[in-house]
């Protein structure tokens, strides 16, 4: 991840801060701050995993440990039946501290940069704008789209984009919001018996039921993270370490679950692992309230296309097998009559959706693109840091939300060392 030569047992203890537990404790790492076990399997997850199985697929009750190949239920932070973020296990639980300052409801718009160092930064709530001062470093932690759109602003980037959108260039940095890459997946969804899903829990008065249930005891559908059940699959491209991921969704979710679909059903998301595409973020302009240009630049390269469409013949083929004979009907899509390269690849290019893992786009390394060093300190301007997901050199081979919580581990780690 590092181009510093850094063993990866330096990231360990980082990772062991921060890790969930669920389902299988291994006796090398300890838990996110108050999270608990998995607490909702819907009757499908089992079968789910059984059906991977069958379909050639090895169990793996820990795709976080030694191996990630194969097929399980996900590990999830949560506690309590609720979703137990970042802010819930790090930040709510000092808010009363008196050396922490909390603002919400504001949009921060540039570092504040004198003599090539930051100094504090700029924010904006209601009308009015505000610049606290720092003492002693600035740090970026606004992900992989504002981050480097924050540093844009600030003139810090290539410059000639910077001046061709009405920004003072304070300081080159060509690489600041490029290698934009992100998990790109395409779903098959099928129908199921009814009742046999989640679709059900969403209609008519089920709802009800189901808000009871979770506001009173914490249990039931309300706590499934929905994607329960997955794999983690080689491709027939021949690559060493799995190359898709599945994730089953015991519901039809269609265009990020916006179009609602009768009857009841499956879906089953595959991604593309390790996409070789590269977009980028750029300004659309000057005013800091205004959104960024995001230019993922989806399947500019044969190989994540390739990957999609090998991932979903690997998922017909689990949705196929024996344990979902009894109660999955007739495939809606794709569906049937799709099936040459050629017809995949144009349900592809209509319906890939994000998988909503953005990063890279300030990476960390030594070359001329990147835009941190080994240390999170942005090249040629002290004292500023970006700590979050923009700094993958490349994107990781499955969910960010444990690594991005790693970097932030080892970015506190070095700044208090720094700190003295």
């Amino acid at each position: 991840m590092t181009e510093s030569r850094h063993e990866v047992a330096v990231l360990v203890p980082c990772y062991n801060e921060a890790r969930a537990i669920a389902k299988v404790v291994a006796d090398f790492r300890a838990a996110l701050p108050d999270a608990t076990i998995y607490v909702y399997d819907n009757n499908s997850t089992d079968g789910t995993v059984e059906a991977a199985q069958q379909a050639g697929l090895p169990f793996n009750p820990d795709f976080n440990g030694a191996v990630q190949l194969g097929c399980g239920v996900f590990q999830v932070t949560q506690k309590n039946g609720r979703r137990w973020s970042a802010a819930s296990a790090y930040l709510h639980p000092v808010a009363a501290r008196e050396n922490l300052t909390i603002v919400t409801k504001a949009q921060a718009t540039r570092v504040l940069i004198e003599n090539c160092r930051a100094v504090g930064v700029e924010y904006a709530r209601g009308r009015r704008r505000h610049t606290p001062r720092a003492a002693q470093e600035v740090v970026l932690a606004a992900g992989a789209i504002n981050s480097p759109q924050l540093l844009l602003l600030s003139g810090i980037g290539p410059a000639e984009e910077l001046r061709a959108r009405g920004v003072s260039a304070v300081h080159d940095l060509p690489g600041v919001g490029k290698n934009l890459q992100d998990h790109l997946n395409v779903s098959i969804v099928q129908r199921a018996k009814r009742g046999s899903t989640l679709d059900g829990k969403n209609r008519g008065l089920a709802p009800i039921g189901v808000a009871v249930e979770f506001l009173l005891y914490g249990t039931g559908p309300g706590t499934s993270n929905v994607a329960e059940a997955g794999a983690f699959a080689i491709s027939e491209l021949g690559a060493a370490n799995p190359d898709i991921q599945y994730h089953f969704i015991p519901a039809q979710v269609v265009n990020h679950a916006r179009t609602l679909m009768d009857g009841d059903g499956v879906t089953l998301h595959a991604c593309c692992l390790r996409p070789q595409s590269r977009g980028e973020i750029r300004l659309a302009s000057a005013d800091p309230l205004a959104s960024p240009v995001m230019d993922p630049n989806y399947l500019a390269a044969d190989y994540d296309l390739k990957i999609l469409i090998a991932g979903l013949r690997q998922g017909r083929d689990i949705l196929a097998a024996q344990a979902f004979k009894s109660w999955l009907g007739e495939e809606r899509l794709p569906g049937p009559a799709v099936q040459s390269n050629a017809e995949l690849e144009d349900f592809i290019r209509a319906t890939a959706e994000t998988e909503y893992d953005p990063v890279g786009t300030c990476k960390m390394g030594s070359d001329p693109m990147a835009v941190v060093d080994e240390k999170l300190r942005v090249h040629g301007i002290e004292p500023l840091r970006v700590i979050d997901a923009s700094i993958m050199p490349a994107i990781v081979s499955g969910n960010t939300n444990a690594p991005v919580i790693m970097i932030a581990e080892k970015g506190a780690e070095m700044m208090l060392a720094a700190a003295g």
